[in-house]
């Protein structure tokens, strides 16, 4: 029995899990251990436009009809794991973006862990917009197209497949981000979040993404993905309503 629910795969994602979750702990209490005053490069700029419906541009229009077209297409071939991945992946996003947005609040606006920059038809959180948004829905879809259907092979007979393609990608999206920071996209106001220390941001900016798109994507029954996709969508939409009345996010 031991041998059949702990794999080398779970004992992976079990270690992959637990890094993930001390590198959580321990950013979210430094607005708790440090303080700050005026406000990071980036800041106002952030705050200025958040949630402003005047920046709306008729772009929004066709990218929805886009995320919405592969999201038809997967629902018309049947493909639910793919679609509740899509959807957990976009999930945890929304999750991190809440958290960054209540980090943001707890430096005394001092600044989010990342903040957008540039033109956007919409920021719905200091981290977040609408391009970003519809990035991320995607994404998650694309992210499963790769796997090998057998979730329990090795890579180079050492790493489980699922856990080789997280890293892989979520190496690349952070080669993405230094771009995009280095171009004024994205603003970073902390030394640990940065190009010259990229691991917090493969850490917690994109490993968790994958990694709970892929077990979604795993899990054997279609009512447990259901399940798990639901109770991520409950949480964030009950943090959306009690943080945004408040002014936390």
């Amino acid at each position: 029995m031991e041998k059949r629910l702990f794999t080398p795969r779970v004992k992976q994602a079990i270690f992959i899990w637990i890094v993930i979750a001390i590198c959580y702990i321990t950013v979210w209490l430094i607005p708790a251990l440090t303080k700050y005053s005026g406000q990071g490069e980036g800041s106002a700029e952030a705050l200025a436009i958040l949630r402003d419906g005047a920046q709306f541009k008729w772009y929004v229009i066709p990218l929805l009809l886009v995320v919405l077209n592969f999201y038809v297409d997967e629902a018309r071939r049947k493909n639910w794991s793919v679609i509740l991945a899509g959807l957990a992946f976009f999930l945890m996003d929304a999750f991190n973006e809440i958290w960054n947005g209540l980090f943001f609040t707890g430096t005394g606006k001092y600044a989010g862990v990342w903040m957008c920059s540039f033109p956007t038809a919409y920021e719905s959180l200091i981290g977040w917009n609408i391009e970003i948004m519809f990035m991320f829905l995607i994404l998650g879809l694309a992210s499963t197209k790769l796997l090998p259907k057998d979730k329990d092979a090795k890579v180079f007979g050492i790493i489980n497949n699922r856990h080789f393609f997280a890293i892989v990608f979520a190496w690349i999206c952070v080669i993405v981000e230094i771009i995009l920071n280095s171009i004024g996209a994205l603003k970073w106001n902390y030394w640990w979040w940065n190009a010259s220390f990229p691991w917090l941001i493969f850490v917690l900016g994109y490993l968790p993404f994958f990694m709970i798109a892929y077990l979604v994507y795993d899990l054997p029954k279609l009512k447990h993905q259901i399940l798990v996709v639901s109770i991520m969508a409950a949480l964030v939409l009950v943090s959306f309503l009690v943080f945004i009345p408040l002014k936390w996010i």
